[in-house]
């Protein structure tokens, strides 16, 4: 998958299908909370999340407290947004049962 830096134009067209996330002021990144039942709702997307960070080399920038992950997407290396960010983006949101 192409990591190679999006133009405005191709960050809008993908944030058109991809609920609940937001592109940052700088639009360098993008980033979404998800909040579970517990716990354990919580650790299992995170596990899930991570294990498809791995297959596709890219990781995400979150953290958790409780029943809440709060997720930021970039390409460091491409200095922004690329085709990765949007593909985990639909993978946390399907993770996440949304």
């Amino acid at each position: 998958m192409a990591r190679e830096k999006l133009g405005r134009q191709a960050v809008e067209e993908a944030m058109a299908g991809l609920d609940g996330w937001t592109v940052a002021g700088d639009g360098l990144s993008i980033s979404r909370s998800f909040t579970f039942r517990n716990f354990s709702e919580a650790f299992a997307f995170m596990t899930r999340s991570a294990l498809a960070a791995e297959k596709l080399d890219h990781h995400p920038d979150w953290s958790n407290v409780y029943k809440t992950v709060d997720v930021r997407l970039s390409t460091h290396d491409a200095g922004g947004l690329t085709a990765l960010d949007f593909e985990l983006a639909r993978r946390m949101n399907r993770y996440a049962g949304g």
